[in-house]
């Protein structure tokens, strides 16, 4: 298992970038899309996704490029810390109530992943 904190630190990696370069990806399950086929994004929704994509593919990155223990250790609370602060935000302030609970639910279920794999972290 020592191996978990690098795959779900390139996993996060990966989505992270895929989010920034298609902010659509976040948007329409949080309810921020637009249009008849909620495939638009407006651009102060664009530039948020961004940041947060931009935030959590650096964090991503460290837990892969991290070496074993307190700086891989580090890393791993960055990305519990960052999960924490979207199951607080996302799960209270999305606008369409009936999906805070779902988005923040796998925001939360990642930061637990996420934490359970400081065990291996060295």
């Amino acid at each position: 298992m020592s191996i978990l904190p690098r795959v779900l630190g390139f996993i996060t990696a990966v989505y992270s970038v895929a989010i920034g370069l298609r902010p659509v990806l976040l948007a329409r399950p949080c309810g921020l899309a637009e249009g008849p086929d909620q495939q638009q994004v407006s651009p102060a929704v664009r530039t948020l996704i961004g940041g947060i994509g931009a935030r959590d593919a650096a964090i991503g990155t460290a837990m892969v490029l991290a070496p074993r223990g307190a700086a891989l250790r580090l890393a791993i609370l960055a990305r519990v810390a960052s999960d924490v602060g979207d199951v607080a935000f996302f799960g209270s302030r999305l606008p369409d109530p009936s999906r805070r609970a779902r988005i923040a639910g796998f925001a939360a279920v990642w930061a637990g992943l996420c934490a359970l794999s400081a065990r291996w972290a060295g």
